[in-house]
């Protein structure tokens, strides 16, 4: 038991490991036993637990071994048939009514990953304390019960599938006569929006569907350098945009028509937009402290109050759970609508997009332009620096001292936020004659856990955001 204190640990959603290094049937198991306890203890056991689990090497197997953990335990199982989406088994389990969930999925890390995910009764990512409470058991052997309890085998796909289907006219989209290209990343989401499509006679082309554990080129998460190809695909089959899909399928990419990258900044923008002027929906708005603030003009406009909270997805589902919340999102492509699930999800995020174009008659790109042209220029960009923790640790004690008034990237230093890291908000002499230009700001975050600081920037324009980049690269490296 030792060893699972140091390498079994709970993050947001669950733990991850490499495969055959952490990622063990033996760790797999102290990981299911903890969940065990947590729902013998907290929840009415009774309901049972549905597993889900997604393309990755071993993925099926692994899912096994917990079942037989939770039915050991006594707890009844629902076990998926087939590959399952992330927010498939988190609808799953809202709808069945069930204990909990657990995914096996690393979601959008390489493919030497894999991990668990434990999903709450009400169909979404564990709050904090739940996900505290289970690490807490991972030491404790299971007490003896009065027997296993059965694992049926369920079909938890096609009832999600109906579900997501509702939320769009998919008459309107095929009417409008735009194709789309669908890019699965070789993940969980393959076969679902080109299966819609294809039985309702909307024109698709999907791309990296087939079952390849490897990711053959790429890591299975819908930004540069790893959706190169789809760029290229869109153009090739004069496509009018391309909808991407995450390794488990709760996260969203695009691209347009030219094959430029439409960040989850500006897919979260168009949605909200939509949301607002087309159906007119109740709630408020959440969105990450790294997130375009693009949105807050949008929901400005509309007089909806905007919440701007912690770095994770699960500050969006304890809104949604505690508030009228419309929709919420992240920096990374996860979004969440509240009148669904409070719970990321690529899949439907796809469906919409294709319906806002339906609706307002416009490519994706159109759709960007036309954002851009009524809210002003937002364009975004992140570094991703892997370095040694003295000087991470320096850079962000250097970051901490700078005041405002003072200065960063040559500019005057406006106001500084500390919500999720240090973000400053600049003084910048480019964008100062632009009609209604972004802000520009600056947001340094260490990771807790790697040798890793990530560093985002928005401003009005590219040159700018990459000009902010660089001197903040400059700034963390000269020690």
């Amino acid at each position: 038991m030792s060893e699972s204190k140091s390498v079994v640990k709970f993050g947001t959603d669950g733990w991850r490991g490499i495969i055959a290094d952490d990622f063990t049937y033996a760790n797999v198991r102290v990981a299911a036993r903890a969940i065990a306890h947590y729902v013998l203890a907290h929840e009415d056991a009774a309901r049972g637990v549905c597993i889900g689990y997604d393309t990755r090497f071993g993925s099926r197997s692994f899912a096994k071994v917990v079942a037989e953990v939770l039915a050991g335990a006594g707890i009844p199982v629902l076990l998926a048939s087939e590959i399952t989406p992330t927010p498939a088994l988190s609808y799953a389990v809202r709808e069945r009514g069930a204990a909990g969930g657990v995914m096996i999925t690393s979601s959008h890390n390489p493919a030497e990953w894999n991990g668990v995910k434990y999903k709450a009764s009400y169909g979404g990512s564990g709050k904090p304390s739940i996900i505290a409470t289970i690490e807490r058991y991972l030491d404790k052997p299971l007490p003896a019960g009065d027997g296993p309890a059965a694992i049926e085998a369920a079909d938890f796909n096609t009832d999600y599938i109906a579900a997501i289907t509702r939320f769009v006219d998919l008459e309107a989209i095929r009417n409008s006569g735009y194709k789309f290209l669908i890019d699965c990343m070789y993940g969980a989401g393959r076969g679902v929006i080109a299966g819609i499509f294809a039985k309702a006679g909307v024109p698709c082309v999907e791309m990296h569907s087939e079952i390849n554990p490897a990711f053959p080129g790429i890591n299975p998460e819908p930004i540069l350098p790893h959706i190169e190809a789809t760029q290229r695909r869109v153009v090739e089959e004069r496509c009018d945009a391309g909808l991407i899909t995450d390794g488990d399928a709760d996260r969203i990419g695009a691209v347009d028509e030219h094959g430029n990258v439409v960040d989850a900044h500006k897919i979260f923008a168009i949605l909200l937009q939509w949301l607002l002027e087309r159906k007119g929906w109740p709630g408020d708005v959440t969105r990450a402290f790294n997130t375009t603030k693009m949105l807050d003009r949008i929901a400005a406009k509309h007089g909806r109050r905007l919440h701007e909270h912690g770095i994770g997805f699960k500050y969006v589902c304890d809104l949604m759970l505690e508030k009228e919340i419309l929709i919420g999102g992240e920096e990374s492509g996860g979004v969440g609508i509240s009148r669904h699930l409070p719970e990321r999800d690529g899949l439907l995020n796809s469906l919409l997009l294709a319906q806002v174009m339906a609706d307002e008659g416009k490519t994706l790109g159109e759709l960007v332009a036309a954002l851009q042209a009524e809210f002003g220029e937002h364009q975004y960009g992140r570094i991703d620096m892997h370095i040694d923790d003295r000087l991470k640790q320096a850079a962000i004690a250097r970051a901490s001292a700078i005041q405002p008034g003072g200065e960063f990237a040559g500019m005057k230093v406006l106001r500084v936020e500390t919500l999720d890291g240090i973000k400053f908000f600049l003084e910048n002499p480019a964008c100062a004659g632009k009609k209604n230009a972004a802000e520009t700001w600056l947001l340094l975050r260490a990771s807790g856990t790697e040798p890793l600081l990530r560093v985002y920037c928005e401003s009005c324009s590219v040159e700018s955001v990459n000009r902010v980049l660089e001197a903040a690269r400059e700034f963390v490296l000269q020690g």
